[in-house]
């Protein structure tokens, strides 16, 4: 069902974790399959220099979040911002069909961290 790049993004995901005091947090959540992705960013001048994810979900929905993170990190906020959920997919390799609608939120939980970001930094 999934690549191998898919499962060793499964197996051993990185950037596995939280940041306390993050810059922001964003959370995103399909309530059809439960998955849940929550990205934690730190950001200096607009650069990504840390990003972690707490992901409840399927393997696709690891996979993806820990994508996500490997492909923001050291990206100024614009950069981040022009990710969709399909680039995470290709990145992997692709997914399979049914997983595209509910597993592939990654893009969505960086996007909201983004906002919130945004929205503490009162930019």
């Amino acid at each position: 069902m999934y690549n191998d790049k898919v499962m060793d993004h499964f197996s051993n995901p990185r950037n596995v974790g939280e940041i306390k005091e993050a810059d922001g947090v964003g959370e995103v959540g399909n309530a059809k399959c439960g998955d849940i992705m929550r990205i934690y960013l730190q950001v200096e001048n607009d650069i990504i220099t840390d990003v972690k994810f707490k992901t409840f979900g399927c393997g696709a929905a690891i996979a993806t979040s820990s994508m996500v993170t490997e492909m923001v990190k050291g990206k100024h906020l614009d950069e981040a911002l022009e990710i969709s959920n399909q680039a995470v997919a290709e990145a992997l390799g692709g997914l399979p069909p049914q997983k595209m609608h509910c597993s592939n939120l990654a893009a969505d939980a960086l996007h909201e961290a983004i906002k919130d970001y945004i929205a503490k930094k009162g930019k």
